[in-house]
């Protein structure tokens, strides 16, 4: 299914591309299903099983919050999938800020581009470092079976939107952006100037980062970089590079302190093709 709408939203961004792209099309998806295949195999190895059974442990013991509250099923659904949304918020902003973390998340924002196929470029290394923290989430929050399968289809669809290189009509998106992470927040969020990557942490309700004040939607698309400052060549973000990175520390850094310090226009001042 994954493939699936890999594939329909391949065809919209070509169609109606948000941002130009800097590398061959084909060339950057081949490498980041290439790093996605080894994150699902990650994830196949060591989360599911470990989940499953711990999803269906919490059920039958009563486990976490949510089975401990005398409230509906389809209420207990609903704020599970709220709960693991705003807890993977929390990893989310960890992944940024803790040093290892932060080593196996820059694989994914090393992409010199942000589309679709951005969506599955995670670094199987953290896959792997995430199961403890989803485990905490499912036993502390009481996520049974059907909770989880559904916030894993909806976290899917979401992150596969938001990291889309889709034009909506601006409009539209505004509001939109009310409530879910959109192409243009994320954008964002994936910019090499880093007080601009340090917003737009949601991967589907806004809510979180409304809630901590990190919502930024005042970057035209236009004054994006796209990446991070240690890594600008593609001679740096080939497959064997992006899943050797986490264990080499690069040895430049690119200054981006004038770039930090330059103001950013509203979603008004973007260039109006819409």
């Amino acid at each position: 299914m994954a493939v699936v709408a890999v594939a329909a939203l391949t065809l919209m961004e070509l169609r109606r591309p948000l941002r130009p792209q800097r590398e061959p099309k084909l060339r950057r998806v081949a490498r980041n299903a290439g790093v996605g295949a080894l994150s699902g195999l990650t994830v196949l190895a060591l989360e599911q099983p470990l989940i499953a059974r711990l999803c269906r442990t919490v059920a039958l013991k009563r486990w976490g919050v949510l089975q401990r509250v005398p409230i509906p099923r389809g209420l207990r659904i609903a704020l599970g999938i709220a709960l693991l949304d705003y807890t993977l918020y929390v990893w989310h902003v960890m992944t940024h800020k803790v040093p290892l973390l932060w080593r196996f998340h820059q694989a994914h924002h090393a992409d010199l581009d942000l589309d679709a196929s951005t969506a599955l470029r995670f670094h199987f290394g953290e896959m792997a470092l995430s199961v403890p923290f989803r485990a905490v989430q499912v036993a502390l929050l009481g996520i049974d079976s059907r909770t989880y399968a559904a916030w894993q289809r909806l976290l899917i669809a979401s992150i596969l939107f938001h990291h889309s290189n889709l034009r909506l009509p601006k409009p539209l998106e505004q509001r939109l952006a009310r409530v879910l992470m959109t192409p243009r927040l994320h954008g964002i969020h994936h910019s090499t100037i880093e007080a601009e990557r340090n917003s737009n942490w949601s991967s589907g309700l806004t809510w979180w980062d409304i809630l901590h004040g990190t919502l930024q939607f005042d970057v035209p698309q236009e004054a994006i970089e796209i990446g991070i400052a240690t890594h600008r060549s593609p001679k740096e973000v080939t497959l064997g590079k992006v899943l050797a990175m986490p264990f080499v520390r690069a040895d430049r850094k690119r200054n981006v302190s004038a770039l930090d310090a330059s103001p950013r226009s509203a979603w008004g001042e973007e260039s109006r093709r819409d």
